[in-house]
């Protein structure tokens, strides 16, 4: 049991690496001796009940964790019968602010880390519930960085329906199944929304 344990988010805009972030962790924490397990939310429909990154790779979860779900009572349980070192959160953005709270309870009562993955923002610069509430609960703030084409740093996830950026509508649309989107840095996206806005007003002339 680990009296110093982690609780981390690591972040970043879609592409960024997150996903093969992960795939490293748990192999080198299994070539290690450590027993990891990974979690991620049912609203992420993208692979059902695996992790799937933009190359095709995956790995299944341990479990799915629905928007009633209590995760201290899911892992509590699982720890009474089960090594376990380390929790790998993916896409944890759609966990509610709640379930961050149970994460905080998994590492300062259990001493379990946890490794938290995902966006900050939605495709309209602003923050998700969950991702809101892993700052609010002093989660380690880890930034996965990647250069935009103009060379500034990827900052927004700006969606795409039928090619064509958008930047309004419901906040969670399921990347490669509901929606598409490019990561880019906040001037190319202020460029690309002010274009969005004068096209609007232009069709309601």
């Amino acid at each position: 049991m680990n009296n110093n344990s982690k609780f981390e988010f690591y972040y970043g805009a879609m592409g960024a690496g997150k996903t093969r972030e992960i795939f490293k962790v748990l192999h080198s924490m299994k070539e290690d001796g450590f027993y990891p397990i990974i979690l991620k939310p049912r609203t992420d429909t993208k692979g059902d009940n695996s992790i799937v990154s933009r190359d095709g790779a995956s790995i299944d979860v341990d479990f799915l964790i629905g928007e009633e779900d209590n995760i201290y009572q899911i892992i509590a349980m699982y720890w009474s019968d089960h090594h376990l070192d380390s929790i790998l959160v993916d896409e944890a953005e759609f966990l509610t602010s709640d379930q961050v709270k149970q994460l905080t309870m998994i590492v300062d009562k259990l001493r379990i880390d946890v490794i938290c993955y995902g966006l900050l923002t939605d495709f309209q610069g602003k923050l998700f519930e969950g991702s809101k509430a892993l700052i609010e609960w002093d989660a380690k703030l880890i930034e996965i960085k990647r250069q935009c084409k103009c060379g500034n740093k990827k900052a927004f996830n700006m969606r795409l329906i039928n090619d064509i950026p958008v930047f309004e509508g419901e906040q969670v649309a399921i990347d490669g199944k509901d929606a598409k989107y490019e990561s880019v840095c906040r001037q190319c996206y202020k460029k690309m929304e002010v274009t969005y806005r004068n096209k609007k007003l232009t069709l309601k002339k």
